[in-house]
């Protein structure tokens, strides 16, 4: 009961070793995209994203970067372009840089993962809406998405008219706005990220190494090296799957892999996973219905997977492919160093901001734009994960 007790405690903590490493990560990505959100101009755009050509895909893959790293809120959004218009090409494209080439998200793997998986993450997301536009281009069910487009008509999309930027960074409402999307992105996101943690945490002191190297044959004897990296590449998304956690939550987790040897390629598929979890394939499927939503998932896997590959040929051609060596126990210890100022920091910063927000709310009416969610299901989880951390604490304490 003492060895259940202190692992308990163990888990908990690790998971909140996670979150201490992360904090001020967190909240100077939300920030920077707040003001990307609030200061770049997207309503032109969209008119421009009609058809499947480089052009669209080009724009609707900035119109990502510029939004924010919610998995729910990329496939709201992207039902909101196709409504006024976009191509679904455009729409997958945005879905993917939403997800894979925000700057919240770069700055989680560069702390947990390293410069080349960073590196990784931003030219492989170019490459994954590369191969996802040829594919649906070569494969392009017609009647499909005139049937889906038709089945969004009426829905609303809350994107943004256009505006002045130069007026608006100069404003104090401009400002208030950043802080009004800084906290709309927390309140998206905030649950996806206490799943994911928290898991990460537990799998990484209960899951012993020997689940890892089995099911990513870790070490195999007589099983050639490029079979392994694929088999790396095509089990990594239904792992990700299995996990049930979008975006931002997965990183933790991805480092809980690399620390148990599995291969470049493998961590990568998994990172490029995150829109292919059953609560997205499910949101899809209410937008579009049940073929377009696992037409989607079909063509996010095969791309994910070819783009693993591809990133893992690329450096290890360059030379510069990651060992394992992210020691998860290292990277969660509470300690004095840059950490813990830069948290300091930013919990003004993040004060500051949420105090923007409520300035912004006594002189606005507006509404996040409607999205789906996780359901009574994910409601449910996270009451249930927030008692697991709290009652782990306390095990943690106790001990």
């Amino acid at each position: 009961m003492n060895e259940f007790i202190a692992l308990y405690g163990e888990s908990t903590k690790t998971a909140l070793g996670f979150f201490w490493k992360s904090g001020w990560a967190f909240v100077l990505g939300y920030f920077v995209s707040g003001m990307i959100q609030a200061f770049v101009p997207k309503g032109k755009l969209t008119k421009y994203m009609g058809d499947g050509g480089i052009k669209s895909v080009s724009l609707s893959t900035l119109f990502g970067a510029a939004s924010s790293s919610c998995s729910f809120a990329a496939l709201a959004a992207a039902r909101a372009l196709i409504k006024k218009g976009a191509h679904f090409i455009a729409g997958v494209a945005f879905m993917f840089a939403s997800t894979n080439l925000v700057i919240e998200l770069g700055i989680l793997i560069l702390i947990f993962l390293g410069w080349q998986f960073l590196a990784a993450e931003i030219i492989g997301g170019l490459v994954l809406i590369a191969i996802s536009s040829v594919l649906i281009k070569l494969t392009y069910p017609k009647s499909w998405m005139e049937a889906a487009r038709d089945k969004v008509e009426s829905e609303g999309d809350g994107l943004e008219e256009d505006f002045d930027w130069k007026k608006r960074i100069k404003s104090k409402e401009g400002w208030q706005l950043v802080g009004h999307k800084f906290v709309n992105d927390w309140k998206m996101a905030w649950e996806d990220i206490l799943i994911g943690f928290t898991i990460a945490g537990f799998v990484a002191v209960l899951v012993p190494e020997s689940f890892w190297s089995e099911l990513f044959l870790v070490n195999a004897s007589g099983i050639p090296e490029w079979l392994v990296t694929l088999e790396n590449a095509l089990v990594a998304p239904f792992v990700a799957a299995a996990t049930f956690i979008g975006s931002m939550g997965n990183i933790p987790l991805a480092t809980v892999l690399n620390e148990n040897g599995v291969l470049f390629a493998g961590i990568m598929g998994f990172i490029y996973s995150d829109l292919m979890v059953p609560p997205l394939v499910h949101i899809n499927a209410k937008y579009y219905g049940w073929r377009l939503a696992l037409y989607i998932a079909g063509i996010m896997f095969v791309s994910i997977v070819i783009t693993a590959l591809l990133m893992n040929g690329l450096f290890g051609l360059l030379g510069i492919t990651p060992e394992s060596q992210r020691v998860v126990s290292e990277i969660t210890q509470f300690k004095i160093d840059y950490t813990f100022w830069m948290n300091l920091v930013f919990v003004w910063v993040a004060g500051w901001l949420v105090w923007q927000n409520k300035s912004y709310l006594k002189n606005h009416s507006m509404k996040m734009m409607s999205m789906e969610g996780g359901g009574k299901i994910k409601a449910i989880a996270v009451r249930v994960f927030i008692a697991i951390n709290v009652v782990g604490l306390l095990a943690f304490l106790l001990v």
